[in-house]
């Protein structure tokens, strides 16, 4: 049966005209409400990170489903028979589940953050921005995230389908034109809303939110927070450029100079690239949970004040 859906594999292909047709949609909406959330350098970055990524992943694609049929014909342990639904069922969720799994870690390991910091790196927060994807995940060694799944009996060709539905829905999430979905679907996937949390700036917003499809990951393991206002998009400290090479390789820059520091011991040299995002060996930075301790306790002293 897969050699009808190895052509399927990497169906993001396909969708690109439907991203663009609702890009202009957005866009026109945008225009008749001035709602001026669209930029165009903005957008032209977004566009072109999103072709690079397009051409890199298509290359790439050939080499990642090698590596993981080597391991499927090799080295698993179980055979799953997909003519069963339940058997599609399971293998959504658990995909879905790594997503989560590594997305959480991208954005708590610098070495990963170094590729996913590209996607939010916008100010702004459109269709577009979706599009804006990092050039160097697959280099850095992001789809190893996924080889449990060849171990565990799951097809190359499905986790090939099942990562591009993925991408494929969280497409349209990247929006603003949609406020709040019924209260059933905003508390199983993720949507607009939760997705904003996401690309916000703001220390309570930093690192929450990273589901792929289903919140409930979040929920579970306690990184769900609701939306309330709307969000400063964009890094905490901005990248400030349109140029797609300097959005695209400018942390990776920023590691090499941190690690190459004069005096460093061994430990943070490793940490610069291995400890969390702002870690720094001298306290110049901040990570995310000292960004939120520091305007928790800011809130506190205000509350207190008042009382």
């Amino acid at each position: 049966m897969f050699e009808n859906l190895e052509a399927e594999s990497n169906i993001l292909i396909y969708a690109v005209p439907f991203f663009v047709v609702f890009i202009f949609f957005e866009l026109w909406i945008d225009l008749r409400e001035s709602a001026k959330s669209y930029e165009a350098r903005d957008t032209i970055s977004s566009l072109t990170m999103g072709l690079g990524n397009l051409l890199i992943n298509t290359s790439a694609k050939v080499f990642v489903l090698g590596i993981f049929w080597f391991i499927y014909d090799n080295y698993r342990l179980f055979t799953l028979d997909f003519s069963y639904l339940w058997v599609w069922i399971f293998v959504f969720f658990a995909e879905d589940f790594t997503y989560y799994w590594f997305h959480r870690i991208s954005h708590s390991v610098r070495y990963f953050w170094a590729s996913h910091v590209v996607h939010h790196s916008s100010k702004r927060y459109n269709l577009s921005t979706a599009l804006r994807q990092t050039w160097t995940g697959t280099l850095a060694g992001g789809f190893l995230f996924w080889a449990w799944l060849p171990i565990m009996g799951v097809h190359p060709i499905v986790v090939g389908i099942l990562q591009s539905t993925s991408l494929i829905y969280q497409f349209w999430i990247h929006t603003e034109k949609i406020v709040r979905l019924p209260r059933f679907i905003e508390f199983i996937f993720n949507t607009p809303s939760h997705h904003r949390v996401h690309h916000s700036s703001e220390p309570r917003y930093l690192d929450r939110n990273h589901a792929g499809i289903l919140i409930i990951w979040d929920r579970i393991f306690r990184t769900f927070v609701p939306e309330n206002g709307r969000p400063t998009y964009g890094l905490t400290v901005n990248i400030d450029s349109f140029n797609p090479l300097v959005i695209a390789f400018n942390e990776w820059g920023t590691i090499l100079s941190d690690f190459f520091t004069n005096g460093l011991s061994i430990r943070n040299r490793m940490m610069y690239i291995f400890g969390p995002p702002g870690w720094s060996h001298d306290n110049s930075r901040k990570t995310s949970k000292e960004l939120r301790l520091e305007e928790e306790q800011l809130n506190q002293s205000i509350k207190s004040q008042k009382e």
